[in-house]
C-alpha cells in the first residue's frame, strides 16, 4: 500500500508518516516546501508520479483568527487545494481521508454533535472546511472524513506547550472556561487513520479523544501532570474577545467509530500524560532540561 500524506510539517501530518512506517508501509509526507497543494498542476504530477493507494490529506489553514482577514489565501489552501487533491486521486482510484473540523458546527447547546447533524459553519474557517467536507463527498466514493478538535502533538506548536511556556515566568493565568471540546492527540489518531485506511468503512467519523474538558480545566489539568504550580481563573468567552467565533460547545460522538469496530481513542487525561512523557524525552534528546 502506497500513502501519501500531505500536511507533512505539521502535529498530524508527521504522525500520520511516522505511524504508517512503524506499519511497514510505503509513505511519503509532503510539506509545502515539497508540494504547494494550490497549485493544480503540481498536485497532479505528483500524484500521477507517485501513484498512491491513498491519499491522507492533514494539509490544511487553521490559523483561525487570521483566516476572517487572508480569506483568498484561506480558500485556495482549504477549498481549492482539497479539490485539486480529490481530483487527483479520483484519478488515481485512490483512498482520500480529509482531516475536517468541529468548526463545521454551530457550537451551541451543550449536546454532542453527530455524524448525521447538519453543519452550519463557525466563521470562515469553518466554512472553509465544510466546503472542503463537500468537494470529497462530490468527487470521490472512498473516502473518510475525519472531524477533530484541539489538536496536540509534538511536531509544532499547540496548547499544552503554550500553558508550559507561560508558566515559566507567571504563577496566574486567565484562560476560557465556557468552550467545551475534546483534546486529541496527534499520535492516538494517526493509529486509528491507519486502521481505518485498512478498511473500506467509508463515510465521516468524529475523531477525538474520549472525555470533554474545557480550556480552563485542561489547562489546570496539564499543570497538575507537569507538576507546575499556576493559578487558572476561568473566565468567559467575553472576557477573551477573538477576531474569529470559537464554538462553545465543540463535543463531538464518536459512537459511529464504536458502531464500526473501530478503536476509541484513550481518555485526553491519559493522552495528556504521555504527551509530556514525549515532550519530556523530546527535550533531553535536543539538550533541554
Amino acid at each position: 500500500m502506497k500513502i501519501l500524506v500531505t500536511g507533512y510539517g505539521g502535529q498530524l501530518g508527521y504522525d500520520v508518516v511516522k505511524e504508517c512506517e512503524r506499519h511497514g508501509l510505503n509513505v511519503k509526507g509532503c510539506g509545502r516546501k515539497e508540494l504547494d497543494i494550490t497549485k493544480k498542476e503540481s498536485v497532479f504530477a505528483l500524484v500521477d508520479s507517485y501513484k498512491p493507494d491513498v491519499i491522507i490529506h492533514c494539509a490544511a489553514y487553521t490559523a483561525v483568527d487570521k483566516a476572517e482577514d487572508d480569506k483568498v489565501n484561506c480558500w485556495n489552501v482549504n477549498v481549492e487545494g482539497t479539490r485539486y487533491l480529490a481530483e487527483a486521486a479520483k484519478k488515481q482510484n485512490a483512498k482520500f481521508v480529509y482531516i475536517s473540523t468541529d468548526y463545521v458546527f454551530h457550537g451551541k447547546g451543550e449536546n454532542p454533535f453527530t455524524e448525521e447533524d447538519q453543519p452550519e459553519p463557525i466563521g470562515y474557517y469553518g466554512l472553509t472546511k465544510y466546503e472542503g467536507e463537500k468537494i470529497v463527498q462530490s468527487l470521490i466514493e472512498k473516502y473518510f472524513i475525519l472531524r477533530i478538535s484541539w489538536v496536540f502533538g509534538i511536531n509544532g506548536n499547540n496548547f499544552i506547550k503554550t500553558m508550559l511556556k507561560l508558566s515559566e515566568s507567571r504563577n496566574e493565568l486567565n484562560v476560557v472556561g465556557d468552550q467545551i471540546g475534546s483534546p486529541t492527540y496527534t499520535v492516538d489518531l494517526a493509529k486509528l487513520i491507519v486502521e481505518l485506511i485498512k478498511t473500506n468503512k467509508y463515510g465521516i467519523y468524529h475523531t477525538t479523544n474520549d472525555g470533554y474538558t474545557s480550556w480552563a480545566e485542561f489547562a489546570e489539568e496539564i499543570f497538575k501532570q507537569a507538576d507546575r504550580k499556576m493559578l487558572v481563573n476561568s473566565i468567559a468567552t467575553e472576557e477573551y474577545p477573538t477576531r474569529a467565533s470559537r464554538p462553545k460547545n465543540s463535543r463531538l460522538s464518536k459512537q459511529k467509530l464504536v458502531e464500526n469496530g473501530f478503536t476509541p481513542l484513550p481518555s485526553w487525561q491519559d493522552a495528556l500524560a504521555r504527551f509530556l512523557v514525549q515532550l519530556k524525552s523530546s527535550s533531553i534528546r535536543d539538550g533541554v532540561q
